[in-house]
């Protein structure tokens, strides 16, 4: 039993993930990650569809961080009291 399930156990909760439903979410996972979705036909591992997903949620936050930083600058640039950056604000908040 892995030290995940005898954890729940201990703590007095019996929700109990299976090895099937392991599987079924990992294959979910690699269906949402544009990488591994090209590669659906091919068997990828659980710690390949992990590691990918990592990557695209740090390129996601990288690009928002990217879009965030431009919109800024967009709203530095732009008279305040148009309404070009009454538009930028709220896609800021």
């Amino acid at each position: 039993m892995s030290s995940r399930r005898s954890r729940s156990r201990q703590s007095g909760v019996s929700t109990e993930i299976t090895d099937a439903q392991i599987t079924d979410l990992v294959s979910k996972l690699q269906q949402l990650i544009p990488e591994l979705r090209a590669r659906r036909s091919d068997k990828v591992s659980a710690s390949k569809v992990l590691q990918e997903t990592c990557n695209y949620i740090k390129n996601l936050h990288r690009e928002v961080d990217d879009l965030s930083d431009r919109l800024s600058e967009l709203l530095a640039n732009t008279d305040s009291n148009s309404a070009q950056a009454a538009i930028i604000r709220s896609l800021l908040m």
